[in-house]
């Protein structure tokens, strides 16, 4: 496997994963590079979202795809956003937007527990029946005043305790390592070389 398509067109999400996968000596390559449109995401589960993006963006690239769903998921919302984070505050899709609701939705709760979650799936062509799943959690709080100017998405407002920093106040390698998409990409690429798809 020497080239693979990523099936997002989310800056944010495509700076993280082409950082961890361009050591492997893998040409990462965007969906945009093939016109390829955004899949529809019709499940309520990360998951399902996930296989479909990655089994669109392999059948219309011709290349085996990468698929990422995640989202930040807050105990007192029932697990809100969840899949609909990047849509949280409707169309057209705005960070600002989607964190000034999820703020004024907790404005009276005193449980700020929160995770980000990610899965990612990797399929080989557009009919594999063994994709590649990896999947990693992170865990935190949410705070009221956005700090940091790094990250993207609920980044400003999701505090991670251990470290008093936000997710946006981290530096990129740092972020890398303990995000719930640093901890999926490393258990894919695992799984990628216990599969000898990629070199160890």
């Amino acid at each position: 496997m020497k080239k693979l398509v990523i099936a997002s067109n989310n800056p944010g999400k495509l700076r993280e994963i082409d950082r961890i996968l361009q050591p492997l000596g893998l040409e990462v390559l965007p969906q945009s590079a093939f016109n390829i449109p955004e899949a529809e995401e019709p499940y309520c589960t990360f998951i399902e979202n996930c296989l479909t993006k990655a089994r669109h963006a392999s059948e219309l690239a011709g290349l085996p795809a990468l698929a990422d769903d995640s989202g930040i998921c807050v105990d007192a919302l029932n697990g809100a956003p969840g899949v609909y984070s990047a849509r949280f505050a409707g169309e057209p899709k705005s960070d600002q937007r989607n964190n000034e609701k999820m703020i004024e939705l907790l404005k009276h709760e005193t449980n700020r527990k929160a995770h980000y979650y990610c899965v990612i799936v990797l399929v080989r062509h557009p009919h594999d029946p063994q994709p590649i799943i990896a999947e990693g959690s992170w865990h935190g709080e949410i705070i009221d005043t956005p700090r940091g100017s790094g990250g993207f998405g609920y980044d400003p407002y999701f505090l991670v305790p251990e470290l008093g920093q936000t997710g946006a106040e981290l530096p990129p390698d740092v972020k890398n390592g303990m995000s719930h998409r640093g901890k999926a990409l490393a258990e894919l690429v695992e799984k990628l070389k216990r599969a000898d798809l990629i070199q160890s």
